[in-house]
């Protein structure tokens, strides 16, 4: 479940992209890119941590894990988790990056003050 909701987190992150500029103005990152990139993160690292404590728990009181259909889709889970953390790692590391456009306006150019 947590993992579904990482993804769900990445692609509203990927979706909300177009908060940077308005009417070719550069506003910076959005707050809603802030909180979906890291609770996306959060979600990633809370379903590794959840799997590992559940599949602990089945090797102590229960069956194996990978008997039941519901161990062998957390492992599948699981499997992709760290792919996806990654990618989740990858666009909180681009919130903090510089502005890739250069400063002022759509065009990338701005003026150049020469001191002497």
């Amino acid at each position: 479940m947590l993992a579904a909701a990482s993804v769900g987190l990445l692609a509203a992150r990927l979706a909300f992209d177009s908060d940077t500029f308005q009417n070719c103005r550069y506003l910076g990152p959005s707050t809603r890119m802030y909180l979906t990139s890291w609770a996306g993160v959060a979600c990633a690292l809370g379903a590794l941590l959840l799997y590992t404590a559940l599949r602990r728990a089945a090797r102590r009181y229960g069956p194996s894990a990978g008997t039941t259909w519901q161990g062998r889709l957390a492992a599948v889970s699981a499997a992709l988790t760290p792919v996806l953390l990654l990618l989740l790692l990858w666009t909180t590391y681009w919130l903090y990056a510089p502005d890739p456009s250069g400063g002022n306006d759509c065009s990338g150019l701005h003026s150049i003050t020469v001191i002497s």
